[in-house]
Formats: structure tokens, C-alpha cells, sequence
């Protein structure tokens, strides 16, 4: 089996399969992201919530020993009650300082209560074994003994400063450390997701994007002719059911065109029996049939008030019989050219054609008195003789199928767009709306032959060479009175 052939994921499972790995990935990216700021928040909280206060208790705590140790200095030299209150104010002091301590110095910060009670021990040992004993008879006592025991608080407050100002140091290396490791994740998470998008994309341009680009040019090459081409999908699944379903297209389009070759191949088998049939209406039918108007014309001139009444009616009914025949045959004939016997189309210019069309009605509008009005006409791209024959079949029709007034005819054109509107006008007896587009079938008449003359194949005729023109023809419905004709042609090159 083709590679190429062989289906692949669905779209939906490699929509899937790419939604679980970036969610993976993006989870794992924050759960990384969340351990480094939960790490580094805690270093933060163990310096700035917690070491950072405790130096500030410890030091705190350090002055009020020192006020307590001065007033009872000064108390025992002096005998004043006013240095008691340094004495006092320190043990007050002392007591919210411990009592601030032992509430900060928890969690990893719990090891310097043994320094805390260090110096505890030594203050309690100093003021059970001197200050109070001095306070107590207004005696300094043993001064070096109270030294020395006040030596002894303050070597603990400097080893219980030194152990606060040790954790501090290691906090700010902790907090120093997550801070670290915080860029380092986050370097890391970003490398991750670059990469990912990298491996994403891929993956869509092998997985789809190449696949449709593939599809479509084989696509391409069918619409530009190719049509044996067979079209084939690769890549996701209904990449590939697209690609069978334009392949059953082209099978379709090919089997179509086939049909349609075979239908052009009996066509022009047809058109050639059509040519072949106007050639032998145009000289071996009209042989005979202008034999037989030119006897049956003999005839009447030669026993013409010879025989009864009804023999000449019936010999006169021959005459006209042949004539009609004669002009229904090179009628249609010319109806049969139209667009199959073409000729180079040239810019011509429509007055001009009008002239030529009024030349050839000369007799008949100088005999029903015909007015013909036109305005300025524009130049337009087509076959000059096929042009003059719809003006001159329109101004004639005009003229024929006129009222008790003497015919009026009025033509003009306006520009829409990529088109001009050609509108024939006249005053005649009209044309009811409900035939409106049998006037355009060939023979069809609305009167009888002996009404009017004609065979009713003229408008039919103009039909057919303005739509071989690229135009559309029709009857104005709206008209007020009389008979309005439009029609269209296309605007030349270098008009647009």
C-alpha cells in the first residue's frame, strides 16, 4: 500500500494529542514555577517575617538588661528612687522582648530560644543574686560579684545576637538560593515552551499543513487540465477522505467530459448535416422551387382571363405559395448563419449601421410616411451586416405594424455599467404583455399572413445576433403606448 495512501490520526485525535501534551507541559511548567516562588516566599518570610524582628527584640531586649543593670547601679551609689526607674522601665521592657521572641523564634528559627534562655537564666541568676539583695539593703554589695554576673548576661545576649545574626545569614543564603533558582525555572520553563511550540509546529506543518499543501497542488494540476491525474491524500484521516472524494470528482468531471466530447462529436456530425442541408436548400430546393414560381408565373400571364375564376385564384395561389416558400427558405437559411459562419468582429460605429439599415427601408418608409428619430449612437465591437439586420428587422417592424398615425420611430442609447442600452420606440398598435417572449420564437406569429406580411422569424433573428454579441434583447412591458424594443452590447475595450 502508497505510504501516502495509508490514513493517518483523525484531526480530532491530533487535536487531542496536542491539547494533553501542552497541558502536560504547561503543568508541569507551573507546578515547577509554583515549588521556586513557595520556596522563595518562604526564605522571604523566614528574613523579613521572622530573623529580621528577632534581631530587633534581641537588641531590644539587650537595652532593657542594660537600663536594669544602670538604675540598680545608680540607686545602690546614690540612694535615689528616681535611678529605680530605668530598673523598672528594663523589666518591663525585658518582659515584652522575651515574650515578642519566643512568638518569632519558631519553624527553623526555634533553635535560638536555647540562646533566648541563656540569657534568661543569666539575667534571673544577676538580679536574684545581687540586684535585689542590693535594692533590697540600698548596698552596692559585692560589686565585682554583680560584674561578673552581669558579664555573664551580656556574653549571653552576644551569643544569642550572634546565633539571630547566623540565621540571618542563612536566611538571606536561602532566600538568595530560591531567587536563583526561581531565574533558573523560569529560564528553564521558557527553553521548554519554545521548544514545544518548535515541536507543535512541526508537527502541524508535517502533520496538516504539508499534507493540504500537497492535496492542493495535485488539486491544481487537475483544474489546469490534468484531469488523469489521480488525486490522493496523505496525513490525517480526512485529509485523505478529501483527497478520495476530489478523486471521485475528477472520475466524475472525467466521465462528464467524456459525454460531453461524444455530445460535441455528434454536434458537429449534426452541424455538418446542417450545412450539408443548407447547401441543398440553398441550390438544389431552390432550382426546382423557382422552376415552379416561374411556370406557375407563365402560366398566369399566358391563360390569365382564358380559364374560369376559381383556375386563375387557384394558379394565383401557386404564385404566392412558391414566393413564401422562396422567402421562408432564404430566411431561415439566414437564420442558420448566425454565429456559425462568423466573421472578424471590428469596432463599428451604430449611426452608421442605422444609415445603412434606413438605405435598405427607403421604399417602404417613404411610402408609409415613417418619421425616424435617433439620437447619438456609440461604437461597438461586432459584425456590421448582422447589426444592420436588427436594426433594419426592428425599424421595419416598426413600420409595418403601425396604427392610423403615420409611424413615428424613436432610437437612443444610455450607457449602464459595461453595457449600452439600445431602445427602439414606436407609436403602433403594440404588443400585449403576455407575449412578450413568443414575439421571439422563430415563426411565430401574432396576426394573420394576410394581415401583415412577413414570416416571423425577424425578431427571432435578432435574438440569436444579440446574444451572439454578448447582449440580451426584450420587450419593454412598461411602455405607455406603441412598441419599445431594448437591447444590449457590450462597452468596447478602450471605452472602459
Amino acid at each position: 500500500m502508497d505510504e501516502r495512501m495509508r490514513p493517518g490520526w483523525p484531526l480530532r485525535r491530533w487535536y487531542l494529542a496536542v491539547v494533553v501534551v501542552m497541558l502536560l507541559v504547561v503543568g508541569a511548567a507551573v507546578g515547577v514555577g509554583a515549588w521556586a516562588l513557595h520556596r522563595l516566599d518562604n526564605a522571604r518570610a523566614l528574613v523579613v517575617d521572622q530573623v529580621d524582628p528577632a534581631s530587633r527584640q534581641a537588641l531590644t531586649l539587650s537595652t532593657a538588661l542594660v537600663d536594669e543593670e544602670t538604675g540598680v547601679r545608680g540607686y545602690v551609689l546614690t540612694g535615689q528612687q528616681d535611678f529605680l526607674q530605668p530598673y523598672q522601665d528594663g523589666r518591663q521592657q525585658e518582659a515584652q522582648a522575651v515574650e515578642a521572641l519566643r512568638g518569632l523564634q519558631t519553624g527553623d528559627l526555634a533553635s535560638a530560644n536555647a540562646a533566648l534562655d541563656d540569657v534568661q537564666r543569666a539575667a534571673d541568676q544577676w538580679r536574684t543574686q545581687y540586684a535585689e539583695p542590693a535594692l533590697k539593703h540600698a548596698s552596692a554589695g559585692d560589686i565585682d560579684r554583680g560584674k561578673t554576673l552581669f558579664d555573664q548576661v551580656r556574653a549571653s545576649l552576644t551569643a544569642q545576637q550572634a546565633r539571630l545574626a547566623a540565621a540571618r545569614a542563612d536566611g538571606r543564603t536561602v532566600l538568595a538560593d530560591a531567587y536563583d533558582n526561581l531565574i533558573v525555572v523560569g529560564i528553564v520553563v521558557a527553553v521548554v515552551l519554545l521548544a514545544l511550540i518548535i515541536v507543535l509546529a512541526l508537527l502541524a506543518h508535517y502533520g496538516m499543513v504539508r499534507p493540504v499543501s500537497r492535496l492542493a497542488t495535485e488539486v491544481r494540476l487537475v483544474a489546469d487540465g490534468q484531469f488523469q491525474r489521480p488525486v490522493t491524500g496523505s496525513g490525517p484521516r480526512e485529509i485523505v477522505s478529501l483527497g478520495a472524494d476530489v478523486d471521485q470528482m475528477r472520475l466524475h468531471i472525467v466521465d462528464e467530459l467524456d459525454t460531453l466530447q461524444q455530445v460535441h462529436d455528434e454536434l458537429e456530425r449534426s452541424n455538418r448535416e446542417l450545412e450539408q442541408f443548407a447547401y441543398v436548400a440553398s441550390h438544389d430546393l431552390q432550382e426546382p422551387l423557382r422552376k415552379v414560381a416561374s411556370f406557375c408565373q407563365l402560366l398566369e400571364r399566358r391563360y390569365k382571363g382564358q380559364l374560369d375564376e376559381r383556375a386563375d385564384q387557384y394558379i394565383g395561389f401557386a404564385v404566392d405559395g412558391a414566393k413564401r416558400m422562396q422567402v421562408l427558405i432564404n430566411d431561415l437559411l439566414a437564420f442558420s448563419r448566425v454565429g456559425r459562419l462568423t466573421r472578424e468582429q471590428v469596432v463599428i460605429d451604430c449611426d452608421e449601421v442605422l444609415r445603412q439599415a434606413l438605405a435598405n427601408l427607403a421604399t417602404i418608409i417613404e411610402e408609409s410616411g415613417a418619421e425616424v428619430d435617433a439620437g447619438p449612437l456609440p461604437s461597438v465591437r461586432g459584425e456590421p451586416a448582422l447589426l444592420t439586420a436588427v436594426f433594419q428587422n426592428l425599424v421595419g417592424n416598426a413600420v409595418k405594424f403601425r396604427g392610423d398615425e403615420p409611424p413615428r420611430v424613436t432610437l437612443w442609447a444610455v450607457r449602464d455599467g459595461d453595457f449600452w442600452t439600445f431602445t427602439c420606440a414606436d407609436n403602433g398598435i403594440g404588443i400585449e404583455p403576455e407575449y412578450a417572449e413568443r414575439v421571439f420564437v422563430i415563426f411565430q406569429r401574432l396576426h394573420p399572413k394576410d394581415a401583415y406580411p412577413g414570416t416571423g422569424i425577424g425578431l427571432a433573428m435578432c435574438r440569436k445576433i444579440i446574444e451572439y454579441h454578448g447582449g440580451r434583447i426584450w420587450l419593454d412591458t412598461d411602455a405607455d403606448r406603441g412598441t419599445t424594443f431594448r437591447f444590449t452590447l457590450p462597452v468596447v475595450e478602450e471605452e472602459q
